[in-house]
């Protein structure tokens, strides 16, 4: 086995409002951003994660391309998967369906919660009040942009225990209806990863989110370079 133990809460989900989709995930490992979330506009959101698997996540958003379900997607998938019941999977499909997996080799307290556009996960954790305290803090926020929810989760999450090994890195991931993101933030190192990307989205929402909003998208080729230069203009 050549898999690496990404021991990791996260959240994968999508907005009923928007469309948007997205995963939120943080870890007691450096750079779980690289290896743990998988977005694909307009077609799912994937976290594959314990001893994880990368290519998990291409290939169930490969299914669900092809029309599967979040839940028919991940069953077809881990049929062939060698050492299923170490890996640990969350999916949400385009029409806010659900899945999860976890395999009954991976480390406790380790489980899942599914709702309707969303799921949560983890292995190696506190217990499950993090997962809990992810699902409730993922309803209770509807009214705000998936970026936000997401984020608050993982605060949820963190704030009810985490990874009990400890903290080091953090990650969001947002599409929209476009094939480049609207988010993809990461945290690789870091003492209090989860805190520090909510610093981060912050910044983010004042000197990224404008200037995403107008690059050329697949309606306006052009973009609005004119905003562009409204938001990035020096101020008097």
């Amino acid at each position: 086995m050549t898999s690496v133990n990404l021991t990791t809460f996260s959240i994968v989900a999508r907005c009923s409002r928007t469309g948007q989709l997205g995963v939120a995930v943080s870890t007691k490992v450096p750079a779980v951003g690289s290896l743990c979330p998988f977005v694909r506009a307009r077609v799912g959101s994937v976290a594959t994660q314990a001893w994880v698997n990368p290519y998990l996540g291409p290939r169930i958003l490969d299914a669900l391309a092809a029309g599967a379900s979040a839940e028919s997607a991940l069953r077809a998938v881990l049929a062939g998967e060698i050492d299923r019941e170490l890996r640990q999977v969350g999916v949400v499909d385009a029409r806010g369906e659900s899945a999860a997996f976890t395999g009954t080799e991976t480390d406790p307290w380790t489980g899942h919660r599914t709702g309707p556009g969303f799921s949560v996960q983890g292995n190696m954790l506190v217990g499950e009040e993090t997962l809990t305290a992810m699902a409730h803090s993922f309803g209770d926020s509807a009214e705000q942009l998936l970026p936000e929810r997401l984020v608050r989760a993982l605060e949820a999450g963190q704030a009810a225990g985490g990874d009990r090994r400890g903290r080091q890195s953090a990650a969001l991931v947002v599409f929209g209806d476009e094939d480049y993101p609207l988010a993809e933030l990461r945290v690789d190192e870091h003492r209090d990863p989860v805190a520090e990307l909510r610093r981060v989205l912050e910044v983010a929402k004042r000197e990224l989110f404008p200037l995403v909003a107008a690059l050329p998208t697949k309606r306006n080729p052009h973009g609005d370079f004119g905003a562009i230069r409204d938001a990035f203009a020096p101020k008097s």
